[in-house]
């Protein structure tokens, strides 16, 4: 299951428990700061591959699935992701293409399929990104500098095994 994410500065704030007659603000510097994560969720080894890219389009979509590729050699993979435009592209279609042009469609090396139409609940990697996100809000006061927040955000999600329930709702995998 493959998802993006767009981390931006902002992302920091949120609710924090403080004295109810205190107001507690937390400073944003610059909120043009940001960094996109594609993030793909190995269903059977429960481990979570991210890819850092400079912005969700379908060059780096495609760099993306070639560091799928790269983790897993050898590997037939099914991608199921959601509707986003770049996903439908030509370039996508022609990678894809270029990958299986020759192979009878059980050998394909990537398959790609879509969760429902503005179905986010469908998709499992959009709860790591909730919870990379909550543990950065959480520890907003370690966040001085954008890059603290991305390493912060990096190390919630590279060091974790996911298996939780929503894991085990879809289609062949419940």
């Amino acid at each position: 299951m493959v998802d993006e994410c767009h981390l931006l500065w902002g992302d920091i704030i949120g609710y924090v428990w403080g004295k109810t007659s205190e107001r507690v603000s937390i400073p944003v510097v610059n909120a043009r700061y940001k960094q996109t994560y594609f993030g793909g969720l190995d269903y059977k080894t429960k481990e979570f591959i991210t890819y850092p890219a400079k912005k969700g389009d379908s060059e780096n979509t495609i760099n993306f699935l070639k560091y799928l590729r790269s983790q897993r050699p050898g590997a037939n993979i099914l991608i199921v992701w959601d509707g986003a435009s770049y996903h439908r592209l030509q370039q996508i279609k022609d990678y894809l293409d270029s990958l299986n042009r020759h192979l009878e469609s059980e050998h394909w090396l990537i398959t790609c399929e879509r969760f429902a139409p503005n179905a986010p609940q469908q998709n499992p990697v959009e709860d790591i990104w909730l919870q990379a996100k909550r543990l950065i809000r959480e520890f907003y006061f370690f966040c001085h500098s954008f890059s603290v927040v991305k390493a912060l955000f990096e190390l919630s999600v590279s060091c974790q095994i996911f298996d939780f329930p929503k894991l085990h709702e879809s289609g062949v995998f419940s």
